[in-house]
């Protein structure tokens, strides 16, 4: 005769239980980690446009000189050298 092991277990609806949390974790991690992804994409992107914002203003800056764009509607004006020391100490 075999000796045959009996299996011990929860019931159905503590396994369904179960199984339905660990499921909503898994799917929570699996979005928090798509969440990083696009985080790190945008992070990415971000520094991409100040980049080209900085060699805009750089061409801005050797056309007109020092100035401060209103970029609403495109005009400017000079930056004075009081404004250049207020703009670097902040």
């Amino acid at each position: 005769m075999e000796n045959q092991e009996i299996k011990l277990s929860i019931t159905d609806e503590e396994l369904k239980e179960l199984q339905g949390r660990v499921n909503i974790i898994n799917q929570t991690q699996l979005k928090i980690g798509q969440l990083e992804t696009e985080k790190h994409f945008l992070l990415h992107e971000l520094g991409v446009s100040q980049d080209e914002l900085k060699k805009i203003q750089e061409k801005l800056e050797k056309e007109y000189g020092k100035v401060s764009v209103n970029i609403s509607d495109g005009t400017y004006e000079p930056i004075k050298e009081e404004d250049e020391k207020q703009q670097a100490n902040t």
